[in-house]
């Protein structure tokens, strides 16, 4: 599933569809499909199984964690290449989550922050397109392009604060009814819900999603097997992640990047790599007791 997954994503850049300034998707025929949505399964199953082999005492050393990094940097690098920085950004988030879960010794940690420091420097000199770096730019001051790059995020600001304690109502909305928010329907369909059902609704939504991460938690403490542990932990952080970062992002607290809220913004791969992840959880969740 790995080495397949690699090989979609290097086709992606061969021969992939281009749309939006990006060429992530593969045309085949009556569908597209999007094989770096894919790849935050494959990377959950492929650390799952690495982790569930391997025991460690103390917590993983530098060299333990090399082979799992290699794992992680063909993909990621493959899908910033498109360029798609939310996605490539969700994939390590994952995969750090499910290494924070197995342990690491704390000259791992130390070495992952020194490293880190000047890795993100050349990434910001050498790797980062133009745009990419005005969405961090207008993240730290959405003013200085209220017009230009920084325009989604004040929309999107002034949709959610709109909304009130109770909202304006199912399509009443003004900044989605008038076309004012760009990409309501994918990247900022939570700032419409905002403004229609106001800071009730959202609190709601809220305690729901909630509820699906502390169940994908629980079903994770349940298990018995380390491998189902394992997995249940990856889809568990991949949807927290998605939500967490969707959610700060529509009201300024992250940078503006390509994620969907899960099963709420509209995406076809993204969908059913959600409803994959939900799947996985319910069936660990059924054969907990099995192993």
């Amino acid at each position: 599933m790995y080495g397949f997954l690699v090989l979609l994503l290097i086709a992606v850049l061969l021969f992939g569809k281009r749309s939006m300034g990006a060429t992530r998707w593969l045309h085949l025929g009556f569908f597209n499909v999007q094989p770096s949505e894919l790849m935050k399964i494959v990377i959950i199953v492929t650390f799952g199984r690495f982790f569930a082999r391997f025991q460690v005492i103390g917590g993983m050393t530098v060299k333990d964690v090399l082979l799992p990094l290699a794992m992680l940097v063909i993909p990621a690098a493959l899908i910033m290449k498109q360029p798609d920085l939310g996605t490539a950004t969700l994939v390590i988030l994952i995969a750090i989550s499910m290494t924070l879960y197995v342990g690491l010794h704390w000259t791992t940690i130390v070495t992952f922050v020194v490293v880190t420091i000047p890795l993100i420097w050349f990434g910001w000199a050498n790797l980062l397109h133009p745009y990419q770096k005005n969405r961090i730019l207008d993240f730290l001051n959405p003013e200085r392009s209220r017009l230009g790059s920084g325009y989604h995020v004040i929309q999107s600001k002034i949709a959610v604060g709109s909304g009130g304690l109770f909202g304006k109502g199912y399509i009443q909305g003004t900044q989605s009814q008038l076309r004012f928010l760009p990409e309501q329907h994918t990247d900022f369909a939570f700032s419409v819900f905002a403004e229609e059902w106001g800071f009730i609704g959202c609190l709601l939504l809220i305690i729901l999603y909630l509820s699906l991460v502390l169940w994908g938690l629980n079903i994770a403490r349940r298990c018995n097997d380390r491998f189902g542990s394992l997995l249940a932990v990856g889809v568990t952080s991949m949807l927290f992640w998605h939500i967490i970062i969707n959610m700060g992002m529509v009201i300024g607290l992250f940078p503006v990047v390509g994620v969907p809220l899960p099963l709420f913004s509209y995406g076809g791969t993204s969908m059913i790599t959600t409803m994959v992840g939900v799947g996985i959880l319910q069936s660990i969740s059924m054969r907990r007791f099995m192993f």
